[in-house]
């Protein structure tokens, strides 16, 4: 079973469930949710928001509340993951592996290892965030060597909000996103209905759209030892690696 730390109930994790059962693989897939440490988030606060909802204590308390024992278990929140480096992220993965005893990952570091997998050097970044939260995961992407060529902002709103988007919107922004020069068009965004869509985005920008919820998946059943595949699901699970 996959385990999933996930920040907002009702959101996107019907994107996870769905995505996963079109993998050979049929991996069982498991949420808890992390508890925001305030009410409300709104533009000022965000940043203080998302590093208090990504301590790493936080994360293992809500990590025991899984009703059966994961295999592996996920940070699936983009930016909570990225925001401070990557240093900080393997920080919230270790802590969750020392407590569980499992191999962890977080959204973010699971966009590396699918970069490298893919040898990306180069990539566009479809981005919903605030442009300074865009800069941040261009930063966490540069500590690993991988240059962003082109970045789009929507500047949205909050994760439910986002959950609503329709296919259209999301079509809109990975085209905004195209670039000659990169090798692949990244989407970090955990509560955006992308499963249904992988193909045809791919087949739109011409080159590997990677979004978060498809990376997630895949570093938890590499760290596993069980590379999934399924038709139609992007290049990252177009053949078992």
């Amino acid at each position: 079973m996959i385990g999933l730390l996930y920040p907002t109930r009702d959101c996107a994790e019907d994107d996870f469930t769905a995505l996963a059962g079109c993998l050979d693989a049929r991996p069982g897939v498991e949420f808890a949710y992390v508890p925001w440490a305030r009410r409300t988030v709104d533009r000022e606060n965000v940043q203080t928001a998302v590093r208090e909802l990504s301590e790493p204590d936080r994360l293992v308390r809500t990590a025991a509340t899984f009703t059966t024992s994961p295999r592996v278990v996920s940070w699936a929140c983009s930016s909570c993951s990225f925001l401070d480096g990557v240093a900080v992220a393997k920080t919230q993965t270790d802590a969750l592996t020392d407590a569980l005893g499992v191999p962890a990952s977080s959204t973010s570091l699971a966009f590396l290892a699918a970069a490298r997998q893919l040898g990306l050097e180069r990539v566009a970044l479809a981005s919903v965030y605030a442009p300074d939260i865009t800069d941040a995961f261009a930063a966490f992407l540069a500590e690993e060597d991988i240059a962003t060529v082109h970045a789009v902002s929507a500047d949205a709103g909050s994760d439910r909000d986002l959950a609503a988007w329709d296919s259209d919107r999301i079509r809109g922004l990975v085209d905004s996103a195209a670039s000659s020069d990169a090798q692949a068009v990244l989407v970090p965004e955990t509560a955006l209905h992308t499963a249904p869509l992988l193909a045809e985005l791919e087949n739109r920008a011409g080159k590997p759209v990677l979004t978060a919820t498809q990376v997630t998946l895949w570093h938890c059943l590499t760290l596993l030892g069980r590379p999934a595949a399924g038709p139609g699901l992007g290049t990252l699970f177009a053949h078992p690696h």
